[in-house]
């Protein structure tokens, strides 16, 4: 089909104020927010905390460390950890995520997930996958799972092959180092390691929408002697409509909303 002049000169036009507008929003800055406290909860300060989730009243919560690792049922309002299966040598847990009645836990650099019942503790079988394993959610659909990279991996929950990849974006560029997960509504939440950052991820496109200052948590604890003790650790408590936050080594579980910075 063979247009005319006039009919080439407004394609161009449109196609030059569309362009723009496309590399505008795919650059909007995210949304800014910050932690505030609602509540503390004891945490015990020995946790290298890698995975973190909440259900039916109790969190779950997988620590790393290789010799050191575990998987944990806790009460989140006293800290007391009432149940603990500990990994064996040379297995260093990671992310955690509830998929029915079964947990699935990673590990660092082994590329083996476990899978535990829920109930019991009791070993179910393992999975595989290539490269790190960092975090883990679950959407009720599919497992979102990072690597330390600026990619989410989507995996299957039965079998946990790779259904889709997610690149995630802050105003363009990519962010790197997301680590542990939780997965509420549409969004993906990730802190991002060595700050005291939380992301808000749309799902859908990668995009980040919220940039989190959590910094005022760390600066509520007493202080913090070892290197790693870095804010890792978001459960969503559904039945309460609350987050719950903590980091590796941490003292405390803070019960948080998420608020605009420089709000009161």
């Amino acid at each position: 089909m063979k247009l005319s002049t006039r009919t080439r000169s407004a394609l161009v036009l449109l196609l030059g104020t569309l362009v723009p507008l496309t590399l505008t929003a795919c650059r909007a800055q995210p949304t800014q927010l910050r932690t505030e406290i609602v509540a503390r909860f004891p945490h015990d300060s020995n946790a290298f905390t890698e995975g973190l989730l909440a259900a039916d009243g109790y969190l779950y919560e997988s620590t790393g460390l290789a010799g050191h690792s575990s998987l944990r049922e806790v009460d989140p309002d006293s800290g007391q950890v009432i149940r603990q299966r500990d990994l064996p040598r040379p297995y260093f847990g990671e992310g955690l995520a509830l998929v029915g009645n079964k947990l699935i836990q990673l590990t660092y650099k082994a590329g083996v997930a476990f899978e535990w019942d829920r109930a019991t503790f009791n070993p179910l079988g393992t999975l595989h996958y290539q490269g790190e394993g960092w975090g883990l959610c679950f959407d009720g659909t599919s497992l979102y799972m990072s690597n330390g990279s600026s990619t989410i991996t989507r995996r299957n929950p039965a079998s946990f092959a790779v259904e889709g990849k997610l690149a995630v974006r802050r105003a363009g560029a990519p962010v790197d180092n997301l680590n542990e997960l939780e997965c509420v509504g549409d969004s993906l939440y990730a802190n991002v390691w060595l700050t005291d950052q939380i992301l808000r991820i749309d799902k859908a496109s990668g995009k980040v929408t919220a940039v989190i200052d959590a910094s005022n948590l760390r600066a509520s604890l007493p202080r913090l002697t070892s290197t790693d003790a870095v804010l890792n650790g978001i459960a969503y408590d559904s039945t309460k409509h609350r987050f719950l936050v903590t980091g590796k080594l941490w003292p405390t579980l803070f019960q948080v909303r998420f608020v605009p910075r420089g709000g009161g």
